[in-house]
């Protein structure tokens, strides 16, 4: 590791912390200068000086945290990394890599490392690192009756809470996939609750939502007199999520420009206000989503290929409510008792009510399944839901339906009314049903979306 060096500007003693670390480099010198740094943290420490080395105390003692060096003699540092996956899997692995080598820190953390620092190393990002580390809950966390939870046992659920649970103890960046209304905010909000940044902000941003001469600001904040009508000082999206996660919905509607300045405020942990001559350091983790397919927007040119592989380091798929059917009767049980609680109108589902829902393709998936049920609640006249409370448009019920299926083409009318209806539905779930927002965005007038929502029966 030669010409590594550490940061000592801001070398402190900190409140001590519990645990035991393995640090992991040939360097002896390096070893002793992040030996010194965790022992004034009051942690144990080992070290070890190549791979094998590091292999043979992995199994014969237990530690809290791993930190390895990427280049070793017998070996590199994901070698590491993969096999405390294997042997070790409770156990936070973080990497320590050259400036500018994000090959290298994305490799780690595809491999499954907790997080990585670079060279030279900034003591107050060490601590950081080791406290979140420290921090990680041992059992999976349960989610209380105030927080939100991921209904359902379908395989394809089954399968995001197992990513899910996998993700939360690691602070690599997520891209989160999935049709509008799949659930991806939640995803992310459970990864956030279930590791170690459970206690630090969680904040979520709409950029398809943040005008563009305004996104700068925004998301960076801004000093007094740095524009016009900036009166004081304001902090934007990065300070307010510091030490907690920023939740990027809609992150392939980001204007080129603005690409450019998260790119490097991802890379360099530090953005700059608008109007400062200085910048300020962040540790802030990122979790991304989009119902759009942001590779392909890669290869148009719409977005960036480099901040594509930063925001892109584990993707974790949302599966369409179509796709879990056998979920939908427990999750409309759940959504209809959380609305008639709230509006104090009891209500449940006949049996032929439950079947025409487990019929639909719900276009606008459980987001959807909440706007029918909020409305069925509404239009019922007793306290028993039926199919006609429901007002679902027949030609989207069953799987003969399916815009997939060659024989769904025809009759040619219903069909061009269904691709209509899910367009319609997509730029209303996009604006947060705002239906004049929703009108712009698919470039005909609010009187003519009226129009058409009244024909489709879109409530």
């Amino acid at each position: 590791m030669a010409g590594t060096s550490v940061n000592r500007r801001s070398e402190r003693r900190t409140s001590p912390v519990e645990g035991s670390v393995l640090v992991v480099d040939d360097e002896a010198d390096i070893r002793e200068l992040l030996e010194l740094s965790l022992v004034r943290m009051g942690l144990g420490v080992d070290g070890a000086g190549s791979v094998a080395a590091a292999k043979e105390l992995l199994l014969s003692k237990r530690y809290d945290l791993c930190l390895t060096d990427m280049r070793l003699p017998d070996g590199d540092g994901v070698e590491v990394v993969r096999f405390i996956g294997t042997q070790c899997a409770d156990l936070p692995v973080a990497v320590i890599t050259a400036f500018g080598s994000t090959e290298n820190a994305v490799a780690a953390l595809k491999a499954g490392a907790f997080d990585y620092l670079t060279k030279p190393l900034s003591l107050d990002q060490l601590r950081s690192l080791v406290k979140s580390a420290l921090s990680l809950p041992q059992k999976p966390a349960i989610a209380g009756s105030g927080e939100p939870e991921l209904l359902g046992s379908s395989p394809g659920i089954e399968q995001v809470r197992m990513m899910i649970e996998k993700l939360a103890r690691s602070q690599a960046p997520i891209y989160i996939t999935g049709e509008s209304g799949s659930g991806k905010e939640l995803a992310a909000r459970l990864i956030h609750n279930k590791g170690s940044r459970r206690d630090k902000p969680f904040v979520p941003v709409n950029c398809g939502a943040i005008p563009e001469n305004l996104m700068e600001s925004e998301f960076f904040g801004y000093k007094k007199g740095a524009f016009t009508g900036a009166e004081a000082d304001r902090d934007g999206f990065f300070q307010a999520a510091n030490t907690g996660t920023l939740f990027l919905d809609e992150v392939a509607d980001l204007p080129l420009a603005m690409q450019v300045k998260l790119l490097r405020a991802i890379q360099e942990k530090q953005v700059r206000k608008v109007g400062a001559t200085s910048e300020d350091s962040v540790d802030v983790r990122i979790i991304c989503a989009t119902h759009q397919n942001l590779a392909a927007r890669v290869e148009k040119g719409e977005f960036r290929q480099d901040l594509y592989y930063r925001l892109a380091v584990i993707e974790l798929k949302m599966p369409p409510l179509r796709e879990c059917r056998e979920d939908i009767p427990v999750l409309a049980g759940a959504i209809l008792r959380r609305l008639s609680d709230a509006q104090g109108k009891p209500a449940r589902f006949s049996e032929e009510a439950k079947e025409t829902l487990s019929n639909y393709n719900f276009p606008g998936n459980a987001r959807e399944l909440e706007n029918i049920l909020e409305r069925a609640i509404a239009l019922a006249t007793r306290d028993e839901i039926r199919p006609e409370d429901l007002q679902l448009s027949p030609p989207t019920w069953g799987a003969a339906a399916e815009p997939t299926s060659a024989n769904a083409r025809w009759p040619l009318q219903e069909y061009l009314d269904r691709v209509e209806r899910e367009v319609i539905l997509e730029a209303l779930e996009k604006t947060r049903f705002n239906r004049t927002a929703a009108a712009k965005l698919l470039g005909i007038t609010f009187r003519a979306l009226r129009y058409r929502m009244e024909r489709l029966g879109i409530r």
